[in-house]
């Protein structure tokens, strides 16, 4: 029958008197089971040792490396430059009436019927409504008197649109509107391009173009030479040349009913691009 080596116990004087002087049978087993257990204790640790030592191995290296840069590959960085100038082809202004009274829904009508008339002439000018924007406000207003306190004044209602001129033949005609019908607040004439993206483009070329030509340059001065890129990026830096300009209706005062000065359309932008490019260094 086979021993179980944990079970396994020495023979006692009882067994041995029945076995006679011969009691192999019975301490062969104990034996057996000894060395099995032995084996497998003397396994555990040397697996220990080899665990604990792993784990101290790589503590002492990630110490090492603490607070110190990781290892970069040998690289070098240049910043390119690209300018593209472009013709304004859009206008952007705004057009708006404010108006006060005491009952909000008469101040509402009277800044309906101004800005009504401007939208009908804007649109006989041939601005689509995709390029009008309207802003719409209505704010109590209040005096102040040391007699009296706080005391409310009216509503302020004020409707702004901003227009997109395409045409930049009627930028006066559009600007006129402030004096025809008394809109008193008219402002911000800035002159643009609607679709710069292709300028972007052009100038990223440029800038993308620059960078690799400085990177070769200075590459072949230090003996070295570039390989792929490592690392982009970019920004823009945009320079708009634009005109301002404010304008008051007949309540605010300034031209009065009369009517906008001549302004001379056009103009140019810059698209400015800026890159850094970051190329390997190949051997």
């Amino acid at each position: 029958m086979p021993i179980n080596p944990k079970t396994a116990i020495p023979p006692s004087e009882l067994e041995k008197k029945a076995c006679g002087t011969n009691c192999a049978c019975c301490r062969c087993g104990y034996t057996y089971g000894k060395k099995i257990i032995m084996v497998i204790l003397a396994v555990l640790l040397l697996y220990g040792i080899f665990y604990i030592g792993a784990v101290s191995r790589n503590a002492i290296k990630g110490y090492n490396f603490i607070g110190k840069a990781p290892q970069n590959e040998r690289s070098i960085s240049i910043n390119g430059y690209g300018k593209v100038t472009g013709r304004n082809d859009i206008a952007v202004t705004t057009i708006g009436f404010s108006n006060t009274d005491k009952e909000v829904s008469v101040a509402q009508t009277e800044n309906k019927k101004v800005m009504d008339k401007v939208m009908t002439d804007l649109r006989q000018l041939g601005i689509e409504d995709k390029d009008l924007q309207s802003n719409y406000m209505i704010y109590p207003e209040y005096n102040y008197t040391q007699d009296k306190g706080t005391q409310l004044k009216g509503y302020k209602v004020t409707h702004n649109i901003t227009v997109k001129i395409r045409d930049l033949s009627k930028v006066n005609e559009v600007l006129n509107l402030a004096g025809k019908y008394g809109a008193n607040e008219v402002s911000g004439l800035n002159f643009t391009i609607d679709d710069p993206e292709n300028l972007k483009k052009e100038a990223r070329e440029k800038a993308l173009a620059d960078a690799k030509e400085k990177a070769q340059v200075l590459a072949q001065k230090l003996g070295l030479k570039i390989g792929g890129v490592m690392y982009y990026s970019e920004y823009e830096a945009s320079n708009d040349a634009y005109y301002s300009r404010s304008f008051m209706g007949a309540e605010g005062g300034g031209i009065g009913g009369g009517y906008a000065p001549e302004v001379t359309a056009g103009g140019s932008k810059d698209v400015v691009m800026n890159v850094n490019v970051t190329y390997e260094i190949v051997r």
